[in-house]
């Protein structure tokens, strides 16, 4: 598709800043909706009575709608035009966060999100695709360091905004704050964005897709179903696992056949973008995964505000704010192999401090590990992503970003529901009190108890209960935080093994092969 730039000035001129501004918002909307759910998922277990494991798929639902239709906007927006499209992901995204507002179940919640999702995941990719048209490849440094603020305030701002929200009004508003701010996204899009000039697109691979998501879902679901049903043989958990590696096998050997498969899988023929993917993927899972339990340890162990647990957490998006500008920088000199591995020492040191949590761990050593593991965050994700794609023809960047995003979708899907069963099967193993039932007749564990008392502090006050039991179920839940931990930080240790065979001799790229002047083709590139 043809497009000719707004301007063709080094600089930033205002035709093109008008149009970043809508890329900008759409981005906050997008990237912050995913860090802001972080410290709400403790008053989800509370509000909707559901485990750890069940209310993760809030986190879950949303990455795998992201994975979706990553794909499909590159396809869509060449037909249906970018604009057009634009509007219609940010309606999506839009409705969905009114409708996850209106939720009065998790399963509702869950389903809601998912339009969320897919409305989300389509924001980033025309975004970029709309900035790139609108100034030409000579600009994309500049534009990606305008799309670069909220890729770095997310992190930090999310959390805090979600914990001021929960505590000043109630969760509903994590959601109905999009609403007015998707209103004026529409308004802004539709007097700023050029108009559409839909072409002919190659085909779309909608039997993959098909194969590609709902095998994922069952898969995560008969994972997450575990806790519940307490053993591999219920069908519950057997049925939807099997179904769904059925159709994960078969989208793979599927997808050699088309001319555009929805995961063009014969790009791993490149041994670089399958050492960089496979290390990317495997950290993927540790980082996202355990990174989810961070603000519910806060919450649940220490009994702190949505808040407080917000502000906590944002030491790890500081750390990355610091380190990502200067590893962008590095990763165009010095291979990725000499700088990763210190990243992820960084990032394992950071972690090691939670295997060793209990309830009363000093803050100042979890919020100086999170700035450490944000520290590695910020040299690890971009290089790792440079590496990937650098040695890719020019032809077959597209694909080669498309494949690394989902994959990174999916590792994170993967990771947060791997971890919060490992959580809620650690605490479904506390103790129970002896004849206390809740409201639906089910035991009270000593664990469930002190979580609740910590969250809650006047139920020790309507039902009085020893001190000794509420300090030995802190213990224990403690205990099951730190044994999860330990899981994500085994993972972390296992990412050194791809690492270790990531490039340490420069490469020659070819990213700018058959470009005229050599210049850099636009690149959709879609990071939550």
């Amino acid at each position: 598709m043809t497009s000719q730039p707004i301007g063709t000035s080094d600089k930033l001129d205002a035709a093109v800043l008008k149009i970043a501004g809508v890329v900008v918002l759409g981005a906050i909307m997008s990237i912050l909706d995913v860090t802001v759910v972080s410290v709400a998922l403790p008053t989800f277990q509370t509000e909707f009575d559901a485990s750890y494991a069940r209310v993760a798929w809030t986190m879950t639902a949303y990455t795998l709608a992201l994975a979706t239709v990553i794909p499909l906007s590159g396809w869509a927006a060449d037909r249906f035009g970018t604009k057009r499209l634009y509007m219609v992901a940010l309606a999506l995204f839009t409705i969905g966060s009114g409708l996850c507002a209106t939720a009065d179940s998790i399963g509702q919640l869950i389903g809601f999100r998912v339009l969320q999702g897919l409305g989300g995941g389509m924001l980033m990719p025309l975004g970029m695709t709309i900035m790139t048209r609108a100034a030409g490849p000579a600009r994309i440094g500049r534009l990606m360091a305008v799309l670069g603020i909220p890729m770095l305030l997310g992190p930090i701002a999310g959390p805090i905004l979600g914990g001021w929200l929960i505590d000043t009004a109630s969760w509903h508003w994590i959601f109905l704050i999009n609403l007015p701010i998707g209103a004026v996204g529409l308004v802004y899009a539709a007097l700023a964005l050029p108009k559409d000039a839909p072409e002919p697109s190659e085909s779309f691979d909608f039997l993959g897709m098909l194969m590609l998501s709902p095998g994922l879902a069952l898969f995560l679901y008969g994972v997450s179903s575990l806790p519940e049903a307490g053993t591999v043989a219920d069908p519950e958990v057997w049925l939807p696992m099997l179904v769904g590696a059925a159709l994960l096998i078969a989208f793979v050997a599927y997808s050699f056949k088309p001319r555009h498969p929805l995961l063009d899988l014969r790009l791993f023929r490149n041994r670089s973008l399958t050492i960089a993917s496979v290390t990317m993927f495997v950290f993927i899972i540790a980082f996202m995964g355990a990174g989810l339990l961070f603000p519910s340890y806060f919450l649940q162990i220490r009994g702190e505000s949505t808040l407080t647990a917000g502000l906590l957490m944002a030491p790890q998006g500081i750390g990355a704010m610091v380190t990502m500008p200067i590893a962008g920088t590095l990763a165009d000199r010095i291979p990725v192999g000499r700088t990763v591995p210190f990243a992820l020492v960084l990032i394992a040191a950071g972690f090691f401090a939670f295997t060793q949590v209990d309830p009363d761990t000093s803050y100042w050593l979890l919020c100086g590990a999170l700035f450490v593991m944000g520290l590695g965050m910020g040299g690890t994700m971009m290089p790792i992503m440079t590496s990937a794609l650098k040695t890719l023809q020019a032809q077959e960047v597209a694909r080669g970003s498309t494949l690394v995003n989902i994959l990174q979708q999916i590792g994170g899907s993967i990771g947060a529901a791997v971890m919060s069963v490992i959580l809620t099967n650690e605490l479904n193993g506390s103790p129970t009190i002896p004849g206390a039932t809740d409201p639906s007749g089910n035991p009270i564990s000593e664990a469930g108890l002190a979580i609740a008392v910590q969250q809650r502090p006047e139920l020790a006050q309507q039902f009085p209960v020893p001190p000794s039991l509420i300090e030995r179920g802190l213990d224990f839940a403690s205990n099951s935080f730190a044994t999860t931990f330990w899981v994500g930080f085994a993972l972390v240790l296992l990412t050194f093994i791809p690492a270790a065979f990531l490039p340490r001799r420069s490469e020659p790229s070819h990213l700018l092969d058959g470009e005229p002047g050599g210049q850099q083709p636009p690149v959709p590139v879609a990071i939550h």
